[in-house]
């Protein structure tokens, strides 16, 4: 049977409802301004020092972009960056969160203690940097991944989800033959896919982003990822893609819209497909300890 709200709930929920919507403008406006103007005209671009809505569209800006023959390569260089650097993250803080989350474990609460030792307490750029470079990691794909491997944030979020499953599942699942290997595999993974999903898209959405540890590590113009290339285009706008486009290059505002509408749109568009298993996947893990 559905409550009939008072006046105050409707007024409290009407507030509500405008304050998250004003909010929400705020977030989305700018990104719709710098799609309409990365379809503007050359034209209306000079002649205008600001506009809202251009009144013709073109193409020029992405296809200025596109013209240059190693931005496709860039692109493939930050997808595969992304799906493998996503997977070994993924593989390397399940098989340390599930260890830490039985509480028979020994020394568990130590290890824990260090891994939020070092949420406190970075290395830092030159440390991280000297290592990377000993291991003779430094112009290879493995850089961009391996420092970031595990982050301690996520690996406690999914430990505690762990730690909320029923222990009746583990000790059913063992008295009908399942190992260890056997119940994290066949029972605790497929129960905690909202929190594997949305850690995945954290992690995703990092790989994506590489920036300063491609701009440290990366030497080789031919490896940098998509963001890095991206930056390189947006330098040498004004001068001209000599060595990288044979076009001539439109007005730097419509590439810059045009690089951030490119840098950002594949990210953003798997947001839709795992947005049901954010709140169940995040929350639920934060309620143990």
């Amino acid at each position: 049977m559905k409550m009939e709200q008072s006046w105050k709930d409707q007024l409290f929920e009407a507030i509500n409802y405008t304050g998250l919507s004003l909010v929400a403008a705020v977030m989305f406006l700018p990104f719709i301004y710098i799609v309409l103007i990365s379809f503007a005209t050359e034209q209306e671009v000079l002649a205008k020092s600001f506009m809202l809505v251009p009144t013709a569209f073109s193409l020029t800006g992405y296809k200025y972009i596109f013209s240059t023959p190693v931005l496709l390569h860039s692109l493939g260089v930050t997808i595969g960056i992304t799906v493998i650097g996503t997977l070994v993250n993924l593989l390397l803080t399940v098989l340390m969160a599930y260890p830490l989350a039985r509480k028979d474990l020994y020394g568990h609460r130590i290890v824990m203690l260090l891994i939020v030792f070092t949420m406190v307490f970075n290395a830092g750029i030159v440390p991280t940097f000297l290592i990377v470079k000993g291991l003779h990691l430094t112009n290879s794909y493995w850089s961009l991944i391996l420092p970031t491997a595990i982050s301690a944030f996520n690996l406690i979020i999914i430990r505690n989800f762990f730690m909320s499953l029923p222990d009746g599942l583990e000790e059913s699942a063992k008295m009908d033959g399942c190992n260890d290997v056997g119940v994290l595999f066949r029972i605790v993974l497929p129960l905690s896919m909202p929190a594997i999903a949305t850690f995945g898209l954290f992690y995703a959405v990092g790989h994506w982003n590489t920036f300063l540890s491609a701009i440290l590590y990366m030497n080789d113009s031919s490896k940098w990822p998509i963001q890095v290339l991206l930056r390189q285009i947006v330098i040498l706008s004004e001068k001209g893609l000599a060595d990288m486009s044979e076009a001539p290059p439109p007005p730097s505002k419509i590439i810059n819209m045009a690089v951030i509408v490119v840098s950002t749109l594949p990210i953003l568009s798997v947001y839709p497909f795992l947005q049901k298993h954010f709140a169940k996947g995040v929350l639920v893990g934060s309620v143990k300890g």
